[in-house]
């Protein structure tokens, strides 16, 4: 009798307990998973970073021109002869150090956390559409901007002095500005990195959704790279304002009562009223001819990186 009723006792605990494991694997990942899900997304941004870093210094360059005046504006190819040479080659990649760092740190939350956002929404409300994958993103990129704003502004003061030293950049900073002046321009920042990471990552998703269903694209590298050439396209559009803003703002110097602009919007309203409407869109070539490959190579290394590590697509 022991041995025909001691089976099926033993066998209830064993199964309740493999199913309250899996139940505490699908609700807490393994650390390694983690790791790997927010590693592959900050690498692919920080090698994409890399490759496109003279793009962001000719950006620069083109938003700092003729600042409250009405003037002839200088385009990308007469800023990139006159930066190389003014100020030879190197200047190409003046910030680069705080630029990769700020990609790893930046990149791999603001793409990290956009899956998490996003489920977390679609569990609180039982949906996963086009409204909440734009505010998964934009949640996500408002917070990962919120982190990383002071290594944006040393990168930016580089790109605008060629004897600077990252280190020594933020001592005078602090020094002379206050520590808070770290996170100037971090309002505008964090509206472009959420309208960003919005626009580029749920353009991404929707467009792949769509692709896989409208055409005969399957899952790999033509579909990535066809959703990811119209998420560069939409993002720039949307952001390029912002990142003219944003720049000028961390570019400002001086005491509150000597600085030009007191936020981001007296910033935009000051640009339009002294400069024009399209000098919002200043270096919004030099931000496509950057955000588009930056876009397309982010994604594909990202999804690339990701099967390599055993992870779903994006």
């Amino acid at each position: 009798m022991i041995g025909d009723v001691s089976p099926p006792v033993a066998s209830i605990p064993v199964v309740e307990g493999n199913e309250e494991s899996e139940k505490r694997q699908n609700i807490l990942p393994p650390f390694s998973k983690v790791v790997s899900h927010f590693g592959t997304s900050g690498v692919s941004v920080a090698l994409a970073t890399g490759v496109t870093h003279p793009l962001d210094v000719l950006k620069v360059r083109l938003q700092m021109q003729h600042v409250g005046q009405r003037a002839p504006l200088i385009g990308m190819t007469g800023t990139f002869l006159q930066l190389i040479k003014n100020e030879g080659p190197r200047s190409l990649y003046l910030g680069l150090t705080p630029a990769l760092t700020r990609s790893v740190l930046y990149g791999g939350l603001r793409l990290g956390l956009y899956e998490p956002t996003k489920i977390s929404f679609d569990w609180a409300f039982g949906s996963t559409n086009v409204l909440v994958k734009i505010a998964s993103g934009a949640f996500a990129g408002a917070f990962a901007t919120a982190l990383t704003n002071p290594v944006e502004v040393v990168k930016v003061r580089l790109q605008m002095n060629p004897n600077a030293v990252p280190i020594a950049e933020v001592r005078e900073i602090v020094s002379k500005e206050g520590i808070g002046a770290l996170w100037k321009g971090v309002g505008p920042a964090m509206a472009r990195a959420a309208a960003l990471t919005a626009s580029q990552l749920a353009t991404y998703d929707e467009a792949k959704r769509i692709l896989v269903k409208q055409t005969s694209l399957e899952e790999g590298f033509h579909l990535h790279l066809c959703s990811s050439v119209v998420a560069g396209v939409v993002s720039t559009l949307i952001t390029a304002p912002m990142d003219m803003i944003k720049t000028r703002l961390m570019l400002q110097q001086g005491s509150e009562s000597t600085r030009i602009y007191r936020n981001g919007f007296h910033c935009g309203y000051k640009v339009v009223r002294k400069e024009g409407p399209l000098a919002l869109y200043k270096g919004g070539f030099a931000i496509f001819a950057r955000l588009g490959p930056q876009t397309m190579i982010t994604f594909i290394l990202c999804e690339k990186l990701r099967s390599l590590a055993g992870l779903h697509t994006m």
